[in-house]
């Protein structure tokens, strides 16, 4: 029997991926017998919202990760990405199956989330891996651009009615449609690297997993940390400012795509909104 979480199932019906979901069993048999694995139970740590996960054992009795990603915009090009960085900075792919969504990564061993650690050093950690992972793909490749994901973001809010402050969400709008557009560098970005997508590792201290690559701005890139930090409700500009320079990023653009996604993206919650007031223009 398949056991899967009520998150990812929750996620299944948000995207309409149900038929994703009714066919899982039957592509675990097939990756299974094809890649020869033996698969353990799927990992139920909290993480996993979008994906079914789980440890495997390969043929040569060596460990790997099996993922089937449940279909949906933001990560459709995830296999492209760890292909191109083949494991520098991230869990290396082993194998792929394109059609199923389906990969078989590298084992983060022990696998001790990046949110261990303490914030300020949590700051170091993504920097560095950051910094690796931003760089100029190559003429041909299937990269849509940052903007093609702002503007989803824009049309699946821009109707939601939900904004505790209208006038902050029109401007953060405005922002997700202005900053792509005159960005002055554009590299490929991991979009989703947080604390909770980084992992302890044996080939190197610590890897990103769950990339949902795009190709923009890099000041883009900070925000994802900068929202899963406790500091950024008790001392917003000063941690906005000190993630920026590890990054060798110019302040008012990390600034301000912070901003944007506290105002515009509803589901942050009121509580955020004095947040939003001190990082605006």
């Amino acid at each position: 029997m398949i056991v899967v979480s009520e998150r990812v199932k929750r996620a299944c019906r948000e995207v309409g991926a149900l038929a994703w979901l009714d066919g899982l069993p039957a592509a675990l048999a097939e990756l299974e017998e094809r890649w020869s694995l033996v698969l353990g139970a799927p990992f139920d740590d909290g993480e996993a919202t979008a994906s079914w996960v789980a440890p495997a054992t390969r043929a040569d009795g060596t460990g790997a990760v099996l993922k089937l990603g449940v279909p949906h915009m933001e990560a459709e090009h995830e296999l492209d990405g760890l292909r191109l960085w083949d494991g520098d900075g991230t869990a290396l792919l082993l194998d792929a199956d394109r059609t199923l969504n389906a990969l078989l990564l590298e084992r983060c061993t022990p696998g001790t989330p990046l949110r261990a650690l303490p914030e300020p050093e949590q700051d170091l950690v993504v920097a560095g891996l950051l910094r690796r992972l931003w760089r100029v793909p190559p003429e041909a490749h299937p990269f849509r651009p940052l903007a093609e994901m702002t503007a989803y973001w824009t049309c699946s809010l821009a109707g939601s009615g939900q904004w505790a402050d209208p006038g902050l969400a029109r401007e953060g709008l405005r922002l997700f449609e202005e900053l792509p557009r005159n960005a002055a560098e554009r590299v490929l970005l991991a979009t989703d690297l947080h604390a909770g997508n980084v992992l302890r590792a044996e080939r190197e201290p610590w890897l990103a997993i769950d990339p949902k690559p795009f190709v923009g701005d890099p000041a883009y890139d900070a925000t994802q940390h900068l929202l899963n930090c406790e500091r950024l409700r008790e001392t917003p500009v000063p941690l906005v400012e000190r993630v920026a320079d590890l990054l060798g990023l110019d302040r008012e653009r990390v600034r301000l795509w912070t901003f944007a996604r506290l105002a515009a993206e509803s589901w942050f919650g009121d509580d955020m909104l004095p947040v939003a007031r001190a990082l605006a223009p």
